[in-house]
């Protein structure tokens, strides 16, 4: 089955307002922005995004967010997004914070049909017990907060029960993919992104090289077509076009650093 289709626009032409979404990506490690930039020109709002963290240096879920086309964020970091920050404080956006790890398998669970599990992760924190703000009234109060989770005993240690993530639509990137829908990720973009693409019903994929069904070797494959239902070929431009978050690079020996001290 041929599943790639002419363009982004067309991709996510069915995703209505107040969908869910799985968004894959890190930072800005794999984060599908083509797919994410062709909803913003859509104008569809009242999003439900599950997604490790909303966007970075405008890009990614932050062009959505600062839209104010986001109406809901289950995730595991805010970081240095200062808007993300102020919606959350402010009233205006309604966030589940949880585990990273957590996070990761409810995605997984999802997708692979399970409902539920349990994790020694977050048991005696308002993770379990509840209390944790979800939306704030705009005035330093809690307008919402997470429910108590149910908690039990297995071999002397307690475990809290977590859900598993279903989703509306998912948006990933890979560097490459075939017609058929098989994906594989390069490095660190095989963060989220897998995962992610398991928990949407119907899943989208923008990928940096479109090759031929039997051009991936099996066992190269990091996420099989059974879990992607549209490929969208990028092209060259935008392909290349990522961005560095932070440089963290030294200065060369005997140069000056941005601190003008010359090391070596």
């Amino acid at each position: 089955m041929d599943k790639v289709v002419a363009s982004a626009a067309d991709a996510v032409a069915d995703v209505g307002d107040g969908s869910s979404l799985a968004v894959g990506g890190f930072g800005l490690s794999g984060v599908p922005g083509v797919l994410i930039g062709a909803l913003y020109e859509v104008g569809v709002s009242g999003l439900r995004v599950v997604s490790n963290n909303c966007g970075a240096m405008e890009s990614g879920l932050a062009v959505l967010l600062s839209a104010g086309r986001i109406a809901r964020v289950t995730g595991s970091y805010i970081g240095a997004n200062k808007e993300f920050a102020r919606q959350y404080l402010g009233g205006e956006l309604e966030v589940e914070m949880i585990p990273q790890g957590t996070l990761a398998e409810r995605l997984r669970a999802g997708g692979c049909g399970i409902p539920a599990f349990y994790t020694p992760a977050g048991v005696g924190t308002q993770v379990a017990d509840g209390g944790l703000p979800w939306r704030y009234d705009g005035s330093g109060g809690v307008a919402l907060a997470s429910p108590a989770k149910e908690v039990r005993e297995f071999d002397g240690q307690e475990y809290v029960l977590e859900r598993g993530i279903r989703t509306d639509f998912a948006l990933v990137r890979a560097a490459k993919g075939d017609r058929h829908g098989n994906l594989v990720f390069n490095k660190s973009t095989r963060n989220f992104n897998p995962l992610a693409a398991m928990a949407g019903r119907v899943t989208i994929a923008e990928v940096e090289q479109l090759v031929e069904p039997g051009e991936i070797d099996p066992d190269a494959v990091h996420l099989p077509g059974i879990y992607v239902q549209r490929v969208v070929e990028l092209t060259a431009e935008q392909a290349t076009d990522k961005q560095i978050e932070r440089r963290t690079v030294s200065a060369p020996e005997d140069q000056p650093d941005a601190q003008g001290t010359v090391s070596g």
